[in-house]
């Protein structure tokens, strides 16, 4: 059990009963403490165990000693014993794996490769054309290739499938990738996106998704859409520097958000293949979360300096469609783009999702204390969505820096719209939005350049700050 429990394994103390009292070991004979002692290596050979005799005193008072045994954990093979059962460790219950499910740990281990298990998908007519084209000549840039070769030739070298009876024989890697619909093979490859109003994942009577998306298709067909939806939803934040011009920025650097939607599309555990891919937006932060634990050898703790992929084929495959680096800098690119914008870094966690299957969890947070100073881009809170799907990106600008400071005048109109060059173009965006009826403007009009003129919104829509 605890060989197969990561990511440290366990410890198991002989001579310790469960109400924690000591019984001891100085009543076993010496040919039943060597039992014990090799219990490990008789019962359970691929274990890899420490044992040692630790003094201690015994409930009765008197000097005794337990048999300690420290247990590590395996990332590289499934551990059975003797019988060929294995076991996990479930919240504080032991598990026995199904057939399934030591399957699927062998394949997270690298024993079995899925990867390069064939499909039963007919090739070319199951798969798109377009994905492959763009795959082959990605492999032939980069190669350098000068002679000719077939789109079969190359699919088989790039280890995504096999020649047997002179037919190509696609594998998982292949089918991911290009087929048309993956999903016949794979339920779970998917994206859900998910945003939340709030901070907090409500149910019930407080269910607070205000937009839920299901993606399905090929791999690059995932990141694609997934990009497209997030950057509809991601706001955007302008502010006054000390240099007197508006410089406007993005929530999340996309370098962290798309390397973590990559990220968990390439290194998923496809051996799960009902589990889908969630990401989740709330107020304050975004969570990616992606089938399986971390892959062998990668921890919290190494992730900036680890490059051991869980699909190895399928991150080769996927360099040559230009949608990953390969050079072990992703997880260091997000953290740089992150601690460029001055926002926390990315945090990975490993999650119990379901008895005995885990996730990967990515956090990326926004800084709400930097938000203070920032003027969100969202005006469908100022006006209705109709509205606001009218306005040029000049107008949605001057709504939200109304919003955000009460009142604008055309010559702070003229610093936020650096890039209109004249007073009176400035004004005619601001006279447009009074015009269209959104915005109060307030002057003495017995003065014909009034100083203390301004526009402003309608009683009540103002605030004083962000998320207020």
């Amino acid at each position: 059990m605890w060989a197969n429990t990561s990511p440290e394994g366990g410890v198991l103390i002989l001579g310790m009963e469960d109400d924690g009292s000591i019984s001891g070991c100085l009543r076993l004979s010496h040919n039943e403490l060597n039992d014990r002692e090799k219990a490990a290596y008789i019962y359970c050979p691929d274990s890899r165990v420490d044992s040692k005799r630790i003094p201690v005193i015994n409930r009765e008072g008197h000097e005794d000693f337990v048999l300690v045994f420290r247990t590590y954990y395996r990332e590289d093979k499934v551990v059975c014993d003797s019988s060929g059962n294995a076991y996990s460790r479930v919240g504080d219950q032991k598990h026995k794996l199904t057939a399934e499910e030591i399957h699927e740990l062998k394949i997270d281990k690298g024993q079995v490769d899925l990867e390069r298990e064939p499909v039963l998908l007919t090739f070319p007519d199951d798969f798109r054309d377009d994905l492959i084209r763009t795959f082959i000549e990605g492999v032939k840039k980069y190669s350098g290739l000068t002679q000719p070769h077939t789109d079969v030739e190359i699919l088989e070298h790039r280890r995504l499938g096999r020649m047997e009876g002179g037919r190509f024989v696609p594998n998982v890697a292949c089918a991911l990738l290009f087929s048309r619909d993956p999903n016949i093979l794979f339920p779970g490859c998917s994206i859900r996106f998910l945003r939340y109003e709030g901070d907090t994942e409500e149910t019930g009577s407080r269910y607070n998704v205000v937009k839920d998306v299901w993606l399905e298709g090929s791999i690059t067909d995932l990141i694609i859409e997934i990009t497209q939806v997030l950057r509809s939803q991601l706001r955007e934040f302008s502010r006054l520097a000390e240099d007197g011009k508006f410089y406007t920025a993005p929530e999340y650097p996309a370098e962290a958000w798309h390397e973590a939607i990559v990220n968990a599309c390439v290194h998923r555990s496809y051996g799960l293949k009902n589990m889908n891919i969630f990401v989740k937006m709330f107020d304050n932060r975004l969570v990616i979360e992606s089938p399986g634990g971390f892959p062998p050898f990668v921890t919290p703790e190494n992730i900036f300096n680890s490059h051991h992929p869980r699909n190895p084929q399928l991150m080769r495959a996927m360099f040559h469609l230009a949608l990953v680096k390969c050079h072990n800098e992703g997880t260091r690119r997000m953290r740089d783009a992150l601690q460029s914008a001055s926002l926390p870094l990315p945090q990975f966690e490993q999650k119990e999702v379901a008895a005995g299957y885990m996730a990967v969890r990515v956090t990326i947070r926004n800084n709400r204390h930097q938000r203070k100073e920032w003027v969100d881009s969202d005006v469908t809170r100022l006006v209705s969505a109709e509205i606001a799907r009218t306005l040029t990106q000049d107008e949605t600008r001057v709504l939200n820096f109304i919003s955000e400071h009460g009142s604008i005048n055309v010559s702070e109109c003229q610093r936020l719209l650096s890039h209109i060059r004249t007073w009176h173009s400035v004004k005619k965006v601001l006279m447009h939005l009074f015009e269209s009826g959104i915005l109060v403007y307030e002057h003495r009009e017995d003065i014909e350049r009034d100083p203390d003129a301004c526009f402003k919104l309608p009683n009540g829509k103002a605030r004083n700050g962000p998320g207020k």
